[in-house]
């Protein structure tokens, strides 16, 4: 979905009454023209439903002055004691105290940027009260081939008075990603600029040091590259496990990597030091063609470590083998659209994901997949169905369809994802689910923030 601001909210607001697409993160071709497939494709434009679906999801409330959310996120504070939400999207950012009702947010404080775009999975530094917020080239009016791109650094330190400290000028920023709790930032996407290389696919990843979040440091040589059968391409976002392994998902699948530590470096064979900006391969790979067929993967979750529980049943997957990872696909219609594809890292930990070519591709294996096409409480004239972002608690993965509503799956089994739960209302437009307090905090790029109390058991408190 674009960006807007001023004039532009009433055009798309006309283009979406037309039907027609409106674009997701990549590069828009030209109206009635086909796209490649991947993060680049049209998604489109949520329809009038005709109704609503909800099944064993009670909702508790929605926050319409946030329409135009993209992610939400949470900060504890100590003195005195408050429990924080963080609300980024087109509209800037806005904090709400949740302490007293997580399903009443009270508004704290707020930065207007009308226009900013796009800061998906929006991050937090918890313990120095920072916010991170990536610009992507499109924001204000840019494009991908000339606009600029990089992230501000909020001071959160008092919820009531978010502060900008600074905006660094980063060569990607689509999303931007903490490792080495917070210290630095890896930064990527989306497709590449005019400047760039011209055998590469879309951006990488550049590595940003924060650890004086006045003054930022951007290092010039970009990582992650060749992810994509040997080819440089468009890393999208980073999720570090509990392990600390930092993955990344993008074109080309999704690849793990250690931040910090003495670690076996499997590509190079050899013991080295682990850091931030030279960070040493792990596990991962390339995900089959016919589990994903754009080969995009928008984000990723490997449960392991104090995160173990939230996820399959161990004794039968094992401990840290399985990875979660979204396809975003914007095909006709809705039965190709991006799915969840659930894959065994197992085989992955020599670097083959490394060393993969078009000639010799590696793949992980595929447990097992879910799309929302034709599943109870689909909207079947809704061709707007692509996977986004997920949250897991316990052996629920809530899960964001766009104008498919939020899912609830249970992945006790792998192989088989069940759904127990659905929420979409006729104008949904679901980016991003994160659980929180019990409840499952929803940001809908329409509604802007719907707070749900999933009933359908199976989870835990977190």
């Amino acid at each position: 979905m674009p960006r807007r601001s001023g004039l532009l909210t009433a055009i798309t607001a006309v283009v979406l009454a037309m039907g027609v697409p409106a674009w997701a993160c990549g590069d828009a071709p030209a109206f009635g023209t086909a796209s490649e497939s991947g993060h680049s494709h049209a998604a489109s434009a949520p329809k009038a439903a005709k109704s609503s679906a909800v099944k064993n999801v009670e909702l508790l409330g929605t926050l319409p002055e946030a329409q135009g959310a993209i992610s939400v996120n949470f900060l504890q504070y100590s003195r005195p004691n408050r429990d924080v939400m963080i609300v980024a999207g087109e509209f800037g950012l806005k904090s709400y105290d949740i302490t007293a009702d997580p399903a009443r947010p009270r508004l704290l404080s707020e930065i207007s940027m009308p226009g900013m775009w796009e800061m998906e999975d929006t991050e937090l530094d918890p313990e120095r009260k920072l916010i991170f917020l990536a610009r992507d080239p499109r924001a204000f009016g840019g494009t991908t081939a000339t606009g600029k791109s990089g992230v501000y650094i909020v001071d959160a330190a008092d919820p009531a008075k978010l502060t900008t400290l600074t905006f660094v000028e980063i060569p990607a920023g689509h999303t931007t990603s903490c490792v080495n709790a917070c210290r630095y930032l890896w930064t990527g996407g989306p497709a590449k600029a005019s400047h760039m290389p011209a055998d590469w696919g879309g951006r990488p990843v550049w590595v940003t040091d924060v650890r004086d979040p006045r003054n930022p440091k951007v290092f010039p040589n970009p990582i992650d590259t060749a992810r994509n059968d040997g080819k440089t391409d468009y890393a999208h976002d980073v999720q570090v496990d509990a392990d600390g392994v930092a993955w990344v998902s993008g074109r080309g699948g999704v690849r793990g990597y250690w931040t910090d530590g003495l670690r076996f470096d499997p590509v190079q064979r050899k013991l080295r030091r682990a850091t931030a900006v030279d960070p040493v391969p792990f596990a991962g790979g390339g995900i089959s063609e016919l589990s994903a067929t754009s080969k995009f993967l928008h984000n990723s979750y490997r449960p392991v470590g104090r995160k173990v529980l939230d996820g399959p049943d161990i004794g039968a997957w094992g401990n840290g083998q399985t990875v979660f990872a979204t396809e975003e696909n914007f095909a006709d219609g809705c039965a190709a659209d991006g799915v969840l594809v659930i894959s065994s890292l197992k085989g992955s930990y020599g670097g083959e994901g490394w060393r993969s070519t078009p000639e010799k591709p590696y793949r992980l294996s595929t447990i097992g997949t879910w799309s929302v096409a034709g599943q109870e409480g689909s909207d079947p004239s809704s061709g707007d169905c692509s996977a986004h972002y997920f949250d897991v608690r316990g052996k629920v993965l809530a899960q964001s369809f766009y104008g498919q509503g939020t899912r609830f799956l249970d992945i006790s089994d792998p192989s088989r994802p069940k759904q127990v739960g659905y929420f979409r209302p006729a104008d949904a437009r679901s980016w991003q689910p994160l659980w929180h307090r019990g409840l499952l905090f929803v940001a809908d790029n329409a509604r802007g923030v719907d707070i749900l109390k999933f009933t359908g058991g199976k989870g835990h408190d977190s």
